[in-house]
């Protein structure tokens, strides 16, 4: 099913072509900073609201309707293919996830099996339901990277040090490229269902890539990224790449096979645009902080962010991360009109 809408902004701005306007979609646009996200989440697990094709479908409609971004994100979360994969884990509120038995040995490595399409019928229906809703609005694919999905597996559930992580990173270089390889699979697996079923571009997020120095970032994790975006690219969909704290990061990344490089508030569009290469087009890159600051300032530093993109080929306007929670929706739709008027 080839559903890519070429002449839209968001995806002629992946591409690095003219543009009407700038294109603006946020990540968790569809979340909890919307009352009506939270009324129909109500008494509904995050992992049984991403199995059900008709709350996917209405969640990920919900910003569009709301902010008129350029674009809709699937709802989803990274370990849902995880856990369809077979493995034993739950997303806690308050925590995020939390696996029954993390991964530490060879044997818990060889108990990682493959992702069937069948394993995620209900995101393939999900993505079916969603492209005629949306009409001309691209959906984004959506999935973790290998090294973020690695980082729950081990650590048992979200860290600030990946001590267990770097451990086998570090002391077991096969166990864990065999991890790796594994998780990228899976990865492609799901991306590619998705694919199939008539998303316009895809985003891979390694959210916690930049708890990595460069050298290990090219030794330990890109060969497995590279394996994901190279693997879609007969598809002939946009690919974004996106991480946190990914300053040093930003040429490796650029090179992992991605047609876009998500930046997040650290660092100026202009100057990821040197390091990333001016043949990739950009997405980011607002501190999401900055929406609670008073409207004139909100409208400076999109401004800013708008001036530093034109560096770059092709130009997404983003947040530097997700929306949170706290946000004032109203906040966003304007925020919308603005970048549109710009």
């Amino acid at each position: 099913m080839t559903t890519i809408l070429e002449d839209s902004a968001f995806v002629r701005a992946c591409r690095g072509l003219p543009v009407p306007h700038t294109p603006v979609w946020f990540m968790r646009q569809a979340g909890r900073s919307l009352p009506e996200y939270r009324k129909i989440r109500a008494g509904v697990g995050m992992l049984e609201s991403c199995r059900r094709p008709d709350l996917v479908t209405e969640i990920t409609l919900q910003p569009v309707r709301r902010h008129g971004v350029d674009a809709a994100i699937l709802f989803s979360d990274i370990v849902v293919p995880l856990a369809a994969a077979g493995v034993d884990l739950d997303i806690v509120a308050g925590t995020g996830p939390v696996v029954a038995e993390p991964i530490r040995t060879a044997a818990d490595v060889a108990r990682l099996r493959p992702l069937e399409p069948a394993d995620v019928g209900y995101v393939d229906e999900a993505v079916r339901l969603l492209v005629p809703e949306l009409g001309p609005i691209p959906l984004i694919g959506f999935a973790g990277a290998p090294f973020t999905l690695a980082s729950y597996l081990i650590e048992g559930g979200p860290s600030r040090t990946y001590l267990k992580t770097k451990a086998m990173m570090y002391g077991e270089p096969d166990l864990w490229h065999a991890l790796l390889g594994k998780l990228a699979d899976i990865t492609l697996a799901f991306l590619r269902v998705q694919a199939g079923a008539g998303v316009s571009a895809v985003q891979l997020f390694d959210s916690w890539a930049g708890a990595l120095s460069e050298a290990d970032y090219r030794r330990y994790v890109l060969p497995h990224s590279a394996k994901v975006l190279g693997g879609l690219a007969d598809a002939g969909l946009p690919r974004i790449h996106f991480g946190v704290g990914t300053a040093v990061l930003l040429r490796a990344m650029g090179e992992a096979g991605a047609d876009v490089v998500g930046v997040d508030w650290r660092t100026p569009l202009d100057e990821a645009t040197t390091q990333i290469g001016a043949d990739k087009a950009v997405q980011g890159n607002l501190d999401p902080a900055i929406l609670f600051a008073p409207w004139e300032v909100v409208e400076r530093e999109a401004r800013r962010v708008l001036a530093e993109g034109k560096a770059a080929p092709g130009h997404i306007f983003n947040l530097g991360h997700g929306v949170m929670p706290e946000t004032d929706p109203e906040v966003l739709t304007r925020l919308v009109e603005l970048i549109h008027r710009n």
